[in-house]
């Protein structure tokens, strides 16, 4: 039986390879796949999928593994309100052995609460083993996802935002300053937007399709307050791939990091702008995608002593998810190689990029 990660304490699961150069935390735990709606796109094969492919490919052995415990409802209060709490225990408290909808994609069953607070503290974990030195970078394998969650509302397959309790908890156990979320998820992260949207403490940098659920992400969309500027929305046609996010990259997402000089990178890693996703429509690849995460990782490496953890959020192709985190693992772990069996779509011609592009630069002064 793997030992617990106790809330706020780092019990490594399986010793480091001394043989690793860098050594990455891997955050997850078996009961995630207990919260699971058989036909949903967000069911626990996509989870099932990821642990097939670090197995097949010999990396989850090679990585330091934690298992969470639920969060106290302290830190998750740090990013919601207490009456989305109340409400989804209420539920689990009250519920039999039925599924429940919170609306019409999102479901709970009898333990979901519980297992979404386990999720959470597995972001946090991977804060945790980040910033205690115990890892040089981490990977954290949860569900339900989390960036739709608002301060007051779960929604889009979301019950509590992980992503964002993890900021909040980096913030409220190490007096970081300035943490920076990167969100390439192809659905707009409304729910860590709204968390952050007035805090020059946080820089939230979505990437995503538009239009698209839910609907938000507008590059008008920049913060308020003295949150004016720190959030950062690139809305991308639908057909955009490897070589617009590419170019998203070099020219924004660099300029925007360097400007902020962040103490920590935390990524929402969702897979659905690949090609082969049923719920959208980027044409992304899984090589293109692989450079998004090197790009990252070069960036924590230039900004912040390397300092990232990488947060599984949606993609509902089981070949793209399991293959994708799989590749973020090989990325973190010092890897070369990557795995792309599904290659590129044939005869697709990306739309350009040159007039959001000009126009987030004008936006944010990106000169």
């Amino acid at each position: 039986m793997k030992a617990a990660l106790q809330c706020y304490t780092a019990i490594r699961v399986r010793k480091r390879n001394q043989e690793n150069t860098v050594t990455t935390a891997f955050i997850t735990h078996e009961r995630y796949l207990q919260h699971d709606m058989p036909n949903h796109p967000e069911r626990a094969d996509r989870l099932r999928s990821v642990y097939r492919h670090l197995d097949a490919a010999g990396l989850r052995s090679r990585m330091d593994e934690y298992e969470p415990e639920p969060l106290s409802e302290h830190t998750i209060l740090l990013a919601h309100d207490a009456r989305l709490i109340n409400q989804l225990g209420e539920i689990e408290a009250t519920s039999d052995s039925r599924l429940f909808m919170l609306n019409a994609d999102t479901y709970l069953t009898p333990n979901s609460y519980t297992i979404a607070r386990l999720a959470a503290d597995g972001a946090c974990a991977g804060v945790e083993a980040v910033m205690d030195e115990q890892a040089d970078n981490a990977l954290v394998a949860v569900r339900p996802p989390g960036h739709h969650a608002t301060p007051t509302q779960a929604m889009g397959f979301c019950l509590l935002n992980n992503i964002a309790i993890a900021a909040r908890h980096a913030q409220d156990k190490y007096d970081i300053e300035r943490v920076m979320i990167v969100d390439y998820d192809v659905h707009h992260g409304n729910g860590t937007q709204d968390i952050f949207y007035s805090d020059d403490s946080v820089f939230f940098l979505s990437t995503h399709q538009s239009p698209l659920y839910p609907g938000t992400g507008l590059l008008e969309q920049v913060g308020v307050s003295s949150g004016e500027g720190y959030t950062l929305n690139v809305p991308l046609r639908a057909g955009t791939g490897d070589a617009g996010l590419r170019r998203v990259y070099e020219e924004i997402v660099w300029r925007a990091a360097e400007r902020f000089q962040p103490e920590l990178i935390l990524v929402s890693a969702g897979y659905d702008g690949h090609w082969a996703d049923p719920l959208a429509g980027l044409k992304l690849t899984l090589s293109g995608y692989d450079h998004l995460t090197r790009e990252l990782v070069r960036m924590a490496d230039s900004l912040c002593d390397g300092k990232i953890v990488f947060v599984m959020e949606g993609g509902y192709n089981l070949k793209v998810i399991g293959n994708g985190i799989a590749n973020v693992a090989r990325c973190l772990l010092g890897d070369s190689d990557i795995a792309d069996p599904l290659g590129a779509p044939e005869g697709h011609t990306e739309p350009s990029v040159d007039h959001i592009i000009a126009n987030v630069r004008q936006v944010h002064g990106l000169h």
